[in-house]
């Protein structure tokens, strides 16, 4: 009887760290209440989390960001050589003027971007300005996407809803990426975050 019961109990448990494991690996990353998911579908292609953190403005939550590649790279450069699309996936965890939003958009690009960069994109950069003046606010749970898309170019949506013209050079693209991943981030442990390394 005895056995029995011990066997039962045994099984029970072996059900329920079972279960717990299964939960476990098909959970969404967390952060600050907001779910990140281990993939995103761009392009007709699979993408894998690359990494994900919390945008910080001195003690203040700003927007998790969350960066998806064909492949995990874990350095500036092979990021911005990984072939195929990517995904860079933004949610507001405060509420945000456009004004403010696109001004520091336009900031991180001008600071990690040379003159023959920003000469290369400058009417896609004004394109992508001029997005923001349809916004008056970004309120807390919005969500915002730029693709990029090998033979079609950057698409920027938010909530679902595209933004603008698609904009085709790979260069924009990356000058994007460099706002979190330049030599002068917005963050430095969010870039690190984004790299899939532990922040500093």
């Amino acid at each position: 009887m005895k056995a029995l019961t011990y066997l039962k109990r045994t099984l029970a448990c072996a059900c329920v760290l079972s279960a717990l494991t299964l939960s476990q690996s098909g959970m969404a990353l967390d952060l600050a209440g907001v779910k990140i998911d281990e993939t995103a579908r761009v392009g007709n292609q699979d993408l894998k989390l690359n990494g994900a953190g919390i945008r910080y403005k001195a003690v203040f939550k700003v927007y998790t960001a969350a960066l998806y590649l064909t492949e995990k790279k874990t350095t500036v450069p092979d990021v911005l050589a990984v072939p195929g699309p990517r995904r860079v996936e933004l949610v507001m965890l405060r509420d945000v003027s456009s004004e403010d939003f696109s001004r520091a958009f336009i900031k991180g690009i001008h600071n990690n971007s040379d003159k023959t960069e920003k000469a290369k994109i400058a009417n896609q950069l004004q394109k992508f300005g001029e997005l923001f003046s349809k916004i008056l606010e970004l309120k807390k749970g919005d969500v915002l996407i730029t693709d990029w898309i090998p033979g079609t170019g950057t698409q920027f949506s938010i909530n679902g809803k595209m933004m603008s013209d698609v904009l085709p050079d790979l260069a924009f693209y990356n000058a994007l990426l460099k706002i979190w991943l330049g030599d002068s981030p917005a963050d430095f442990n969010l870039k690190s975050q984004m790299l899939g390394q532990a922040a500093s």
